[in-house]
Parts: C-alpha cells; sequence; structure tokens
C-alpha cells in the first residue's frame, strides 16, 4: 500500500503552472482552478487536463463542451485560490472575453488554450479529459508564471539563472 501523504509529498514535489478551466453553459460562466495540465499531441493538436470527480464545476464544463485553459501569471494569485473554492460567484467582479468557442478568456493570463472537449476517461478520483485545441494565444508582456510547489502558490525567482523558487 502506498501512504497517502508520502504520496502527496512526493508528487508535490514537482512543480506545476496553475491555470483556471473555464467554460459557459446555460447558468452562465463556470470555472476550476487546475495545475493537472499538459501538452499533449502537436498532430492533432491535443492538451490533457485531471479534474477531481469531486468537483462541482468540471460537469458543468464537461456539459458545455468546449473550455478554455487560462495560464496564470504570478500576478494572478487571487484568481487561483478564488477559482479553487467551491461555491460562490467566482466571476464576480472577473474580467474576461469570450474565446472563439465562447469560453471564458480571463484578462491578463499569460497564455489561453480554447479547446472542445474530445474524451474523458476515468482515473480513480479524477478524469483524464483530452481537449482538441481549437485556437489558443501567448501574451508577451505577461510575466512569470504562477507555480504550484508543496502546496503552496510560488514564483519563479526573478534573478536570471536562478532555478529556485520562493514562496
Amino acid at each position: 500500500m502506498v501512504d497517502v501523504e508520502v504520496f502527496k509529498a512526493a508528487l508535490g514535489s514537482f512543480a506545476t503552472g496553475v491555470a483556471v478551466v473555464a467554460a459557459v453553459d446555460a447558468a452562465g460562466p463556470v470555472g476550476f482552478t487546475c495545475q493537472s495540465v499538459v501538452s499533449l499531441s502537436l498532430e492533432p493538436p491535443l492538451v490533457a487536463l485531471a479534474p477531481s470527480k469531486a468537483s462541482t464545476s468540471w460537469p458543468r464544463i464537461a456539459g458545455a463542451g468546449s473550455f478554455c485553459i487560462n495560464v496564470l501569471s504570478e500576478s494572478q494569485e487571487e484568481l487561483g485560490r478564488r477559482f479553487a473554492v467551491t461555491g460562490g460567484d467566482k466571476f464576480a467582479g472577473v474580467a474576461w472575453t469570450p474565446a472563439p468557442s465562447g469560453a471564458p478568456r480571463l484578462e491578463g493570463v499569460l497564455a489561453w488554450v480554447d479547446c472542445r472537449l474530445e474524451l474523458v476517461h476515468d482515473a480513480g478520483d479524477h478524469e483524464i479529459v483530452l481537449g482538441r485545441v481549437l485556437d489558443l494565444g501567448v501574451d508577451d508582456d505577461g510575466g512569470g508564471p504562477l507555480l504550484f510547489y508543496r502546496a503552496e502558490f510560488r514564483r519563479l525567482d526573478p534573478a536570471p539563472g536562478t532555478p529556485t523558487l520562493r514562496g
């Protein structure tokens, strides 16, 4: 048996980026914070993410059939925290424009990836989701990425050439 706390500590040592996955359904915009996002394939262009089965937002996003992955910048920790909680109006006061699919593209993100839901696969207490990339973009002024490392939001150290993280 694998000790759950050791599992979390070991895999928490792998720094990841932080994104908000968002869509629009009949009830309005919906989204959640996700650190399990990866580039999967260039041909065809696919990305993968892994939402929790306990998520109340993911079923609405899946039902919408398309979503936008918003890669957060280091200045957007508040957005990462806001979209990580259950309930409430996460979009209150959040500036966004529709991506080509209509899914929310949040203002000020480092990059965005607009996707059509391609496949959902059962994976324990999560699901593995494949999205076909429809469109995407990068903000050239974006600054550094917001990271998640050992259960905390982090930023890259601004010193040139320094690979360490700071909290």
